[in-house]
């Protein structure tokens, strides 16, 4: 597997690599000689000259009018007067040298959503200007960002007249979309965007839904999050209009997309290994065309894939427009594009009307909306890099689908996704096609390598929902609707309001300590129904309740009508359920075993232990590990996967009923508590939100693995540890269940 580390250095590279340096070139750049941008320099440069200060000033370089280029990224905004600074670089260029400047936007949209300015680490202080910052000497300064006016005009100040701006996003850091300032998305960005932030924990807007409609007022550009700015001292400029680059993908799959001023679109390999598969693609055009499906026209030339410029609406957007004028003729071409995919290729396995769909000799990952055009009547699709033998069809009608809706909340309200699904017959085995789709996913963007990385970076939309939530109520409120929810819950009747997923993950969760009264909801086809064994009423049964004698609980996502209706009718306690947040269980009272506890008075490393598993054929492995977890806590919860989970997650049956494992398991003199892993809350993250543990303790095999290293970080963030035992080679499941099965037992 890829290094992390590796892979984040490949992402950063992805701001200089698509560009076209001359070979044999000088290069003066301002960064450490080991970073990736001196990495990309060196490829091409007959002379790099590397300058790490965090002032960088003129005196510190010998040579002056002897440069092809000078690269500076994040290095002027250190610089407490970066005009001067940029009067001192121009004398080092050659009279045709171009400067290339990578700067942060102080005006980017990433700040108005939340993020903290990456010089002062505060919310606000680049839009406001800084006024709030550096005002006594004593501050020092430590850097700042500047909007695209500000660096205009230190740019002609330092005599530098002609530039051109490249808008980056998401950032710097992760160079995924260039766009020169001359051009602008023709795509959904909803769907291509995945945005990072300096601080996601202060987040509150869903920036990648913000573009399209930045777009459409023309302020895409003025509120890019980054600049990449080219100055040319002769005029002579880049013909690249935009960038998409993959370089999280590894050495082979990396690409970059170019669209060319002279109405070319070039994909090329980023390294060599990636040469072979790009020939693939004209393979995959021809294919597909054989098949009576119309492709972009192609060829492979001088290493790249070539392919003109489309002037025509690109299919995702076509649809959504559809969907907003003509509902019908909007199912009409969504069955087109379902019928395409189904003959995109020869059909091995027909639809048997099972669930399972038509299996196709190929099937062509790439085939959405967002990766075709819709022109002259049809859709004309391109980049179909990506080609699996033998494959679902109804994968790809998922995929369809998923992308159309993805991040489009409006779309969600006008036409339910539920009603696709149906209408397609992907219900019955939808998390089937789910599971493939991510399958694929993860292997392609190296998810699990980058986990650690995008956790830290990557916006979390919970927390995001959290961070809106409190904007709009005061301190009291937000306490009384989001955080205290269970004041009273345990001495009222508790009546959840609500019967949909969020109840039911309520009940999973938190009904062994917070008994449910009672469950209501306002959709009449719902009334008569249960869930885990509670009837669903009307919520006419809160009149016949006496005030103070309940509380009710709201758990649906739109709850504004809901306290709106529960206000009308004069019901004042209830709370909010959140299930994004965290909510500790009662915490059971510790009882110290004389057996296991022969010195009570002395205090354990940890309070709290959590151990999680299967425990199936229960073994002295089993018992080892839980005498070592209790060796080290005071309290030990240990949950165990519910047959079901065990179908779901580990695709196959187990041994020993739950029942009978959850019970062999609470018989342990060194267990506490054993408790039921809820079907669809099974990680250590929503572990340790229920349960608030000190530390987790796992077998030693998964401790190398890149899921659990980055659970391992999450926990120490929270203040938690994570400690892995000795695998117990000799005995254990795995190798029981062969024996077993080889009839040796």
């Amino acid at each position: 597997m890829i290094q992390a580390e590796e892979l984040i250095q490949e992402i950063r590279k992805g701001l200089l690599k698509w560009y076209n340096f001359k070979s044999g070139s000088t290069i003066l750049y301002f960064g450490k000689e080991s970073d990736s941008y001196a990495d990309v320099l060196r490829e091409t440069a007959g002379k790099l000259v590397c300058i790490q200060q965090k002032y960088p000033e003129s005196a510190e370089v010998a040579e002056k009018g002897v440069y092809d280029y000078i690269v500076a990224v994040e290095s002027l905004e250190l610089h407490p007067e970066p005009k001067k600074l940029l009067q001192s670089w121009r004398e080092f260029l050659k009279p045709d040298g171009t400067l290339l400047l990578g700067m942060n936007n102080r005006f980017g949209l990433r700040y108005f959503c939340g993020d903290r300015d990456p010089y002062t680490e505060r919310n606000f202080d680049g839009i406001e200007g800084y006024r709030r910052t550096y005002v006594k000497e004593e501050d020092g300064f430590h850097g700042r960002c500047y909007d695209r006016a500000e660096m205009q005009e230190m740019l002609k100040y330092a005599g530098l007249h002609t530039f051109r701006f490249y808008s980056v996003l998401p950032d710097l850091q992760n160079p995924a979309l260039i766009y020169a300032e001359d051009y602008l998305p023709n795509e959904d960005l909803s769907n291509r965007l995945f945005p990072t932030y300096n601080n996601p924990s202060t987040v509150f807007l869903e920036e990648e839904c913000l573009y399209n409609d930045l777009i459409k007022n023309g302020m895409f550009h003025e509120m890019a999050n980054a600049y990449l700015v080219e100055c040319s001292l002769d005029g002579d400029f880049s013909d690249v209009l935009h960038v998409t680059g993959s370089m999280e993908r590894g050495r082979e799959k990396a690409v970059f997309t170019l669209i060319h001023k002279s109405g070319i679109v070039e994909k090329k390999a980023v390294y060599p290994e990636g040469k072979e598969r790009l020939k693939k693609l004209i393979e995959h055009g021809q294919d597909l065309s054989d098949h009576g499906i119309t492709v972009v026209e192609a060829e492979f030339k001088d290493d790249s894939y070539v392919m003109p410029y489309i002037e025509a609406e690109v299919g995702q957007l076509y649809l959504k427009r559809l969907l907003r004028t003509n509902k019908e003729k909007f199912l009409q071409k969504m069955d087109d594009f379902r019928d395409l995919i189904l003959q995109s290729s020869e059909i091995v396995r027909e639809d048997m009307g099972d669930g399972e769909g038509a299996i196709l000799r190929k099937g062509y990952m790439d085939m959405v909306p967002l990766n075709s055009f819709y022109q002259d009547g049809t859709f004309v699709f391109y980049d179909q890099e990506f080609c699996e033998e033998n494959y679902p069809a109804n994968v790809l009608i998922w995929r369809m689908i998923a992308t159309f809706y993805s991040g489009d909340m409006e779309a969600l309200k006008l036409f339910p996704m539920e009603s696709l699904l149906e209408r397609y017959n992907l219900k019955q085995k939808l998390e089937k096609w789910q599971k493939t789709e991510w399958d694929f996913l993860i292997e392609l963007r190296q998810e699990r390598a980058l986990q650690k990385y995008h956790e830290r970076y990557r916006c979390n939309y919970g927390i995001i929902n959290s961070n809106r939530q409190r904007l709009n109520y005061s301190a009291d409120d937000y306490q009384r609707l989001f955080i205290d929810i269970f004041q009273n819950a345990d001495t009222r009747k508790l009546v959840l309001f609500g019967s949909g997923q969020f109840a039911k993950l309520f009940l999973d969760l938190y009904q062994q300590d917070y008994p449910v009264y009672a469950i209501v909801d306002n959709n009449k086809k719902r009334w008569g129904q249960t869930v885990e064994g509670i009837e669903i009423q009307s919520p006419d049964i809160l009149q016949q309740l006496q005030s103070g004698e309940y509380k009710v609980l709201i758990c649906i996502k739109n709850y504004m009508s809901v306290m709106k209706q529960l206000e009308t009718m004069g019901v004042r306690e209830y709370s909010i359920f959140d299930a994004s947040r965290d909510y500790p269980r009662k915490r059971k009272p510790i009882v110290q075993n004389p057996v296991t506890n022969a010195k009570m008075t002395e205090r354990k490393k940890y309070h709290t232990g959590y151990i999680a598993g299967v425990f199936d054929l229960y073994h002295v492995g089993h018992l080892n590990m839980f005498r070592r977890a209790k060796e080290q806590c005071e309290y030990l919860i240990v949950g165990v996967v519910s047959d079901k989970g065990v179908r779901k997650f580990k695709h196959t049956e187990p041994f020993v009923p739950f029942e009978e494992r959850i019970e062999l398991v609470r018989a342990c003199r060194y267990v506490d508590e054993a408790v039921e892993i809820p079907l669809n809350y099974r990680g250590t993250r929503d572990a340790w939100r229920l349960y608030h543990f000190d530390c987790q303790f796992s077998g030693s095999d998964y401790e190398n693995a890149p899921g659990w290293l980055a659970d391992k970080e999450f926990l120490e963030e929270h203040g938690a540890e994570m400690v892995f035992f000795p695998y117990t080679e000799q005995t254990n499941s795995t190798n029981i269940k062969a024996l077993i099965k080889k009839k040796l037992l």
